[in-house]
C-alpha cells in the first residue's frame, strides 16, 4: 500500500500542476455565469435549463480531465525513460497500474468537488434551493463512473500504441454509452407534479447497487490491465 500511495500522489501532484483543469473550470464558470446573469423571456423557471447546461459541462469537462489524464500516464512513463528506474525499485507493475488507477480517480474527485460545489452555489442563488442530499449522490455516482473510465482508458493504454488514439476511442465508447443512457429522464415524465420537476433522493439501495456495479466494472477492467502488463514486455 505505501508504494500504491507514494505513485498516486504523483499523479495528483501531476495534475494541479498542469493547466487542464484551471482552464475547463474557469470556462465552465464563465458560461454558466453569463447565462445565469440573462433573463431569457423574463422567465424565473429558466434555471432548469440552465442547471441541464451547467451539469453537461461539469460532465464533458470532468471526462476530459479523466481520459485525457489517464491516457497519457503509461505512455509518458515510457517515452520519458521513467518506466524503467520505477520497476528497478521494490514495486510491482501491479502496484504501478493500481497506483496510476487510484491517483487518477482521487484526483478526479478532488475535481468533481470544485465542480459540484460551484454548481450547487450558483443553482441555489437563482432558486432558493439547496437538495445537498442530491448533490451529494449525483457528485458520488459521477465519481463512480468516472471510475470505470479511468480502468478502462488505463487498460487501453496498454492496447493502443498512442494516446491520442486511446483517448479518442475512449471518447467515442463514453460518448456512446452516455447518449444511449440520457432517455433514462424520460421516467421523470412518469412522475406526478412536484416530483417530476424537483426528483427526491435517490433510495440508498439503488445507490448501493449502482455503486456495486460501477466497482464490478472498475475492477474486471483494472485486473485485465494487470493481467496485461505482467505479460507485455516493458519496451
Amino acid at each position: 500500500m505505501k508504494n500504491i500511495r507514494a505513485v498516486s500522489g504523483i499523479v495528483i501532484k501531476e495534475l494541479y500542476r498542469r493547466k487542464d483543469f484551471y482552464v475547463l473550470f474557469i470556462l465552465t464558470a464563465l458560461i454558466c455565469l453569463v447565462m445565469a446573469s440573462v433573463h431569457i423571456f423574463n422567465d424565473d423557471k429558466i434555471i432548469r435549463y440552465l442547471k441541464e447546461m451547467c451539469l453537461l459541462l461539469v460532465w464533458i469537462s470532468s471526462l476530459v480531465i479523466a481520459i485525457t489524464t489517464t491516457a497519457r500516464q503509461i505512455p509518458s512513463e515510457r517515452e520519458n525513460r521513467t518506466l524503467f528506474p520505477l520497476l528497478a525499485k521494490p514495486l510491482t507493475r501491479t502496484e504501478l497500474l493500481l497506483g496510476k488507477f487510484f491517483g487518477c480517480w482521487l484526483a478526479c474527485g478532488m475535481v468533481l468537488v470544485c465542480f459540484y460545489l460551484f454548481f450547487g452555489l450558483l443553482a441555489g442563488s437563482r432558486e432558493h434551493h439547496w437538495p445537498v442530499v442530491n448533490y451529494l449522490q449525483a457528485g458520488a455516482l459521477h465519481w463512480l463512473m468516472l471510475g470505470v473510465v479511468i480502468a478502462a482508458t488505463l487498460l487501453g493504454s496498454l492496447v493502443f500504441t498512442a494516446p491520442s488514439s486511446n483517448a479518442t476511442i475512449a471518447f467515442v465508447v463514453t460518448a456512446g454509452i452516455l447518449l444511449l443512457g440520457r432517455h433514462l429522464n424520460k421516467v421523470a415524465v412518469t412522475l406526478p407534479e412536484p416530483r417530476r420537476s424537483l426528483w427526491p433522493p435517490i433510495a440508498w439501495k439503488v445507490c448501493g447497487i449502482a455503486a456495486a456495479y460501477g466497482i464490478a466494472y472498475a475492477a474486471m477492467f483494472l485486473i485485465a490491465a494487470c493481467l496485461l502488463f505482467r505479460r507485455r514486455a516493458i519496451n
